[in-house]
């Protein structure tokens, strides 16, 4: 290893400790500044944004890369928002989530404190260089940022913005550091640095996510890929049904909380499955379905079992039919991921069990897969979906860049009095 990343973490932490010191009025403070950094310093992220996007082009690299690479006014527009967003929330750090006296008199508490630095790996994305650093930084840390090389000069653009802001409130610019060099090697170097980085979040395809895991001895949150389901059941309401399949699978296809499978109850299938896959494909929908769907629904492709574990991120969706509620929990169980699982019923005991079967980070009655969002569920931004069950679990917003603790206060109490006499 050549030391390069160890360095930069180091720097990282120590200024972590000044991130921690300011209170939450200033660390509001600081995250607008870089707003208005970001925003008077736009000529240069475009610039910037040019030649990652002109190296882009002459890699040969197209479609949903380069729309995700792409930046202009308008999307500049939106980091400066998302920024002012993330200084409006409410702060998380010092909030008392617990407290209760003790029979012996101790005042015992739970407080949220920042996780200390954390290391964000991710794709294609220049505007998550900000979106991380702000949210990060709200919540009492700092932040190891290392970027994809397709857009190593916008990110350096932005964090130039954010250093400034840094900067003209006599913070360490190193609290948002920036690993420059995308070499793989600098990867597999910082996943080392367990005496350094508290936490990774990978953020990408699933290929990054696996390479991360695989290597990291750091504590890492994980999002493999979202194959979420739409349960029909025999009490569903049919026409909330056909709103939660169309929007689900075609409002934005290529989302990780976009429906991949729709599984739907014997009982209500010959009824209204014709017209809510006749609906899905007048729509732009390519169905793949069982043997039973197909019978139903002769349009439809034959599905095999492997895209019943796919995760399409376009506007395909899988289509099978169960006899009953238990087989669509077994369904999901085996080819779920975790994500994002919907039912569709009238029948609240129906609802209820399948809340109580179904262990994915957001479970939906009678709602869209589409909410498993960080700003719908109210959490204002979110640095990512966790569908690992650690200290976070689904969108992670503010909340989940910090830690709980105790904190004890007494009056000279002692487990053992009779071992503590004078």
């Amino acid at each position: 290893m050549s030391g390069y990343v160890r360095s930069l973490a180091v720097r990282a932490r120590e200024a972590a400790q000044a991130v921690a010191a300011l209170d939450g009025a200033q660390r509001a403070g600081l995250i607008e500044a870089m707003a208005a950094a970001v925003d008077a310093g736009r000529a240069g992220i475009l610039d910037a944004n040019a030649q990652d996007l002109a190296r882009a082009d002459a890699a040969g690299t197209g479609g949903a890369l380069l729309d995700r690479l792409r930046l202009d006014d308008a999307r500049i527009d939106g980091i400066v928002r998302a920024l002012r967003e993330v200084a409006a929330l409410p702060d998380p750090v010092g909030q008392v989530t617990r407290r209760e006296t003790r029979p012996n008199g101790l005042a015992v508490e739970k407080v949220r404190i920042p996780l200390g630095l954390i290391a964000m790996i991710y794709e294609a994305r220049p505007n998550v260089t900000a979106d991380a650093a702000a949210l990060c930084l709200r919540a009492g840390n700092a932040v190891l940022l290392r970027g994809g090389s397709e857009a190593a000069a916008s990110n350096a653009a932005i964090a130039r913005c954010l250093h400034a802001a840094l900067r003209e409130r006599g913070l360490p610019a190193e609290a948002v550091s920036l690993v420059e060099d995308t070499a793989r090697e600098h990867v597999l170097e910082l996943l080392q640095l367990a005496d350094l980085v508290d936490l990774a979040i990978p953020r990408g395809g699933e290929a990054l996510i696996r390479f991360v895991a695989e290597h990291a001895r750091v504590p890492v949150i994980k999002h493999y890929k979202g194959v979420c389901h739409l349960y029909v059941d025999a009490a569903a309401d049919e026409a909330v049904a056909t709103r939660l399949a169309i929007d689900g699978k075609l409002s934005r296809p290529g989302v990780c909380n976009a429906l991949e499978t729709l599984l739907v109850h014997a009982a209500i299938a010959e009824r209204w499955l014709p017209g809510a896959l006749a609906a899905l494909a007048a729509r732009g929908a390519e169905l793949r379905g069982c043997a039973r769907t197909r019978a139903l629904y002769p349009q439809a492709a034959p599905a095999t079992e492997d895209d019943y574990a796919a995760e399409f991120l376009a506007p395909i969706l899988a289509v099978r039919v169960v006899d009953d509620l238990d087989a669509a929990i077994a369904h999901i169980r085996r080819h779920g991921s975790d994500h994002t699982e919907v039912i569709a019923t009238a029948d609240p005991a129906a609802a209820e069990r399948f809340v109580r079967a179904i262990p994915a980070s957001a479970v939906m009655v009678n709602a869209s897969s589409r909410f498993n969002d960080g700003g719908e569920l109210g959490l204002g931004a979110e640095i990512g979906i966790s569908t690992t069950r650690l200290h976070a679990y689904g969108p992670m917003g503010l909340e989940s860049l910090t830690i709980e603790r105790w904190v004890v206060r007494g009056e000279g109490q002692v487990r053992h009095p009779e071992s503590a006499q004078g």
